[in-house]
């Protein structure tokens, strides 16, 4: 079993392992401050195409040796990031990627042409039914007319009675 003892600063009944210590017990707390080398939430770096262009133009200016490597320090990037420019600038890339990512926003005029085509969407299936009901109406009417006509079987059952 370990050692514990009671050392009374933590209060009465209070018994700690021999050595361990406590703010509370010191007289100070240690203060809750946020660690300045953790971000709350990740975020990735985006950069402009200016500012890719601006470097780019800098790392092929540098001549001496350790230059680039400064340059890549200064600014917070790796070497890969150079390589992928470089292949974005020669293909053209760069121009554009001043672009904003993500959908292109819709024409107002093609919201307006989706909206009538849900409504004549509409109307036409209303149509179907509509033409169903006459169909069975005219089927049922033409059923009827038929059971009801003088000298039929129904008629003649009904009289003898």
């Amino acid at each position: 079993m370990k050692h514990v003892k009671s050392n009374g600063a933590g209060g009465r009944g209070v018994k700690r392992a021999v050595g361990e210590r406590n703010a509370e017990a010191t007289g100070r707390a240690a203060p809750k401050r946020p660690d300045p080398e953790l971000v709350e939430r990740a975020r990735r770096r985006k950069f402009t195409a200016e500012y890719k262009l601006r470097v780019l133009r800098e790392a092929d200016a540098c001549s001496g040796a350790g230059e680039v490597g400064a340059l890549l320090r200064r600014e917070g990037l790796y070497s890969s990031h150079l390589s992928t420019w470089r292949q974005q600038r020669d293909q053209g890339a760069l121009a554009s990627l001043g672009r904003t990512r993500g959908r292109r926003k819709r024409h107002p005029l093609e919201a307006e042409v989706g909206q009538w085509r849900q409504r004549a969407e509409r109307a036409e299936a209303e149509l179907a039914k509509a033409r169903k009901v006459i169909e069975v109406q005219g089927k049922v009417s033409a059923l009827l007319g038929v059971l009801l006509e003088p000298g039929s079987a129904t008629r003649e059952e009904s009289s003898e009675r």
